[in-house]
Order: structure tokens, then sequence, then C-alpha cells
């Protein structure tokens, strides 16, 4: 039996066993101390995400989400916070960049046209057999080796 879970958006109901995609640009938006649109989609997304257990996040996203948190936003988080989050954050199913990832990623960017380091987000998601990228960077809507790129803020 197939159970659903709560993650929703844009009338795209996930079910068990779905894989999910998370780009660092949202688990940023999740824990950035804001009240617009952006935090509170973001943290739904998180949060359902956790419930369901169908995330899968990279090396490169939570490397990334790491030098954002701590340095790039108007208030940055502290290292031991950003570290703790990291911690849980790691309980996920997490995608390794290797040799044959970068490869691959050289391989979307010259085919799709994509900037390498975004190239390597899209084949961190298709090496976790996700079948939906959510990202606000990556054009949303665009489907590569079974992955759909989704931006949950399309329409803010």
């Amino acid at each position: 039996m197939v159970l659903k879970t709560q993650l929703q958006f844009h009338g795209k109901k996930f079910m068990r066993g779905d894989r999910v995609f998370i780009d660092t640009n949202i688990i940023v938006y999740s824990y950035t101390a804001s009240a617009d649109k952006k935090h509170i989609i973001a943290m739904e997304l998180m949060k359902d995400l956790w419930k369901s257990g169908i995330g899968v996040l990279s090396t490169q996203v939570l490397q990334e989400f790491f030098a954002v948190v701590t340095k790039k936003i108007p208030k940055p988080l502290d290292i031991a916070s950003a570290r703790k989050i990291l911690l849980d954050l790691l309980k996920w199913d997490i995608i390794v960049n290797d040799d044959k990832s970068i490869l691959r990623a050289i391989d979307v960017h010259e085919q799709h046209g994509y900037s390498f380091w975004d190239a390597m987000i899209i084949e961190s998601a298709i090496r976790g057999r996700c079948e939906t990228l959510l990202s606000e960077d990556l054009s949303d809507g665009h489907m590569i080796e079974g992955v759909r790129i989704r931006n949950p803020f399309r329409g803010l």
C-alpha cells in the first residue's frame, strides 16, 4: 500500500517512495529568520520532507548551506548553530559527489546550458533517483533524465 505524505505544492502530491531533491536556497530560506512568503513556504516544505522521509540532499548542498548561513545572510548563524543544523540534515539521504558525478555534470552542463555548479545539483538529483528537484534558481518545469525541476516559489 502506498501511503500519502503531507507534501504537496502546485497541485503535485507526493507519495512515499517518491524522492525529492532540495537545492540549497530552499534550506537557506527555511533557516533565515523572516516572515516573508519564501521563508514560510520553505519551512513548510522542510517540515513535510522531514515527516515524509523523501528528501534528498548532496554534499554540495550541505557545503553551500554552511557557507551561506554563516557568512552571506543578513543575520548569519554562528558556527555551532550551523553545525547542529548540518548534523540534523546529515540524517537525510545524502548524495556524495564523486568522479563520475563530476563528469556527468559536465555532460548536463554541455547538453542543457546550466552552469557547472547547477549541473552538479541536477546530476545529484539524477543519481539520487529523484523525480523532483526543488529549486528557485533552475528552469521551472524543465525535465532532465527523469527529474522534473520545480520552483516552489513560482507565482510569488
